[in-house]
């Protein structure tokens, strides 16, 4: 598997269904994992009752990405943004809350 590093590039969301994710995980421990799922928990509370933005760092084919965004959903294996975007959860690096 290829390691991407360096800064994320910013991306606005409505480019994020256009992009292409492979199948692997971009995290290897599964605390990571569990930090991951709860943060995107944390995210979407604070985006449907608070109406607050989050940073997701997450990984396609080419490199790192962030976009600042609300998370209006998350399902088994995708999160869905305002306005339809979805990112696959096993591509997302960090979701930064402030």
């Amino acid at each position: 598997m290829e390691v991407i590093t360096g800064m994320p590039v910013k991306v606005e969301k409505e480019t994020i269904n256009s992009l292409r994710f492979p199948k692997t995980d971009v995290l290897v421990s599964p605390e990571q994992m569990m930090k991951r799922k709860i943060n995107l928990q944390t995210g979407l509370k604070l985006g449907n009752n608070y109406h607050r933005k989050v940073k997701i760092v997450f990984e396609d084919e080419e490199s790192m990405k962030v976009v600042e965004t609300t998370i209006w959903a998350t399902a088994e294996k995708n999160i869905a943004l305002k306005g339809g975007e979805i990112i696959p959860i096993h591509r997302i690096h960090e979701v930064r809350i402030y």
